[in-house]
């Protein structure tokens, strides 16, 4: 009888040994991960953004902030996860949600045929307005002005909207491309182009941080700002739609555009 309560003993021990060592009883739950000690750790959603776009995405205290990353926020919170912000280029954000490395972009993303052949896109949030910058003091007071001088160049971020648009209407040789909004103004200012196209809002703050520019009286182009989402993650594209939705109704997204963009 001793022998068998010693091998009983025996017998539970390696059984509590290797549970011990295979997490038995470890709960799995697809939103979080739960160490052995019980602290539950909440799932990232990972942005991809290009934070050189104020009013939408910039830094402010070696934190990124702005329209794009508030309403990121609100949503990353009716989701029950954890908001992260990866600045990259513009360029390569499509790319980096279509092979899952980041969750999401939003970079005052315009939604375009050539996009939507990638990613899809969630319900449009904001909408756009592509503006040309020049030189107060410029001949150039309108679109005409620019199309119909030959050796006029222009100025563009990169891979945006109004790099895509302005090649259409100018031709590959007048476009000069550059990383940021800002490289581009900066070039406008050193008179190396002669306007930029750049959304309406950077737009303003650009002229504002950089005296002697203006922008022209009308509009270049406008347009649809939306989420990318792998196509594949239709789930998230139907949760981030939902939150959208609800964000929109209770005021919340018109309250921090208000906030970035006051009315004139």
């Amino acid at each position: 009888m001793k022998n068998l309560k010693k091998i009983l003993a025996l017998v539970l021990t390696v059984v509590f040994v290797l549970c011990a060592f295979a997490g038995c009883g470890a709960k799995e739950d697809p939103k979080t991960d739960e160490s052995v000690t019980g602290e539950i750790q909440v799932q990232k959603l990972v942005m991809a953004t290009n934070a050189s776009f104020p009013p939408y995405e910039y830094y402010e205290g070696g934190k990124i902030v702005g329209i794009d990353a508030e309403i990121a926020a609100k949503i990353a919170e009716k989701l029950g996860r954890e908001l992260e912000i990866v600045d990259t280029e513009f360029g390569s954000i499509v790319g980096g949600v279509q092979t899952g490395k980041f969750d999401i972009g939003m970079a005052g993303m315009t939604v375009t045929e050539e996009r939507m052949q990638s990613v899809n896109f969630s319900e449009t949030y904001a909408i756009g307005v592509q503006s040309i910058i020049v030189k107060a003091d410029s001949a150039y007071k309108t679109l005409d002005d620019l199309l119909d001088d030959t050796a006029a160049k222009i100025g563009v971020q990169q891979d945006t909207t109004g790099d895509i648009y302005s090649t259409e209407d100018f031709g590959e040789d007048r476009v000069v491309r550059y990383k940021t909004g800002n490289d581009a103004v900066q070039a406008l200012v050193s008179g190396k182009v002669s306007a930029v196209i750049i959304d309406n809002e950077p737009a303003k703050s650009y002229i504002a941080a950089n005296e002697g520019l203006a922008i022209q009286d009308s509009p270049y182009t406008e347009e649809n700002y939306a989420i990318a989402i792998a196509k594949e993650n239709t789930e998230l594209l139907n949760d981030i739609n939902t939150a959208l939705a609800e964000l929109k109704a209770d005021g919340t997204i018109q309250g921090i555009v208000d906030k970035y963009i006051p009315a004139e």
